[in-house]
């Protein structure tokens, strides 16, 4: 038998992040699609898209996925997202309840320059993510057909990092030749560790 996983109402606002950093460029690009939006459209994309959470310490709210889009809500003022809680850590000290989070994949504590991150490095809101452009630039190369998209959890992390060794960007947020490199790089060999790895270009 499956367990019963709960669902709960929960304010943008209130959500914590289980990672350090997003793309600002994509939390740009989600509130942009949801202004075309009308608002029956909103309310079936928010049924759709159920943010999936655990119970931390203090009965807060973490959510393991879904940053970008929670960042975008809070940004449109939205008052309330679904969250479907898939585990219940609650009872457990912080310092046990990042190792349990990371050990189950559920935590990236690394930051916008790749480098692993105390804990309590951790922001307490969505707001207080730190913009990796290199975030941004792998999920450019994952929609250019760069990579394919891949269950693996954080895998547009691991491409940022790869990219962040490789590409120098010009200003705050890639560009175009910067995706063309990226690209390139994506099909070649020294990035057949990637989930999502498509192979060279024949």
């Amino acid at each position: 038998m499956q367990p019963h996983h709960p669902q709960l109402q929960v304010a943008p606002a209130d959500l914590r992040p289980t990672q350090l950093t997003v793309g600002y460029a994509e939390v740009a690009a989600k509130r942009a699609e949801w202004e075309k939006l009308a608002k029956k459209k909103r309310k079936e994309l928010l049924s759709r898209h159920w943010f999936p959470g655990v119970l931390g310490p203090g009965g807060k709210v973490y959510i393991v996925d879904h940053h970008h889009l929670g960042l975008a809500l809070i940004e449109e003022k939205v008052d309330s997202v679904p969250v479907l809680v898939q585990r219940d850590f609650s009872w457990l000290e912080p310092a046990v309840f990042w190792r349990t989070m990371e050990f189950n994949r559920w935590a990236h504590p690394y930051d916008a320059h790749g480098h692993r991150a105390d804990y309590d490095a951790f922001p307490a809101k969505l707001t207080d993510l730190t913009d990796d452009p290199y975030r941004t630039l792998s999920a450019r190369v994952r929609e250019a057909g760069g990579y394919s998209k891949d269950a693996t959890p954080y895998a547009e992390f691991l491409w940022a990092d790869f990219l962040r060794s490789r590409v120098k960007l010009k200003g705050e947020q890639p560009g175009k030749r910067a995706l063309k490199q990226s690209l390139e790089l994506a099909h070649t060999h020294e990035a057949a560790y990637l989930p999502g790895w498509s192979g060279p270009i024949v």
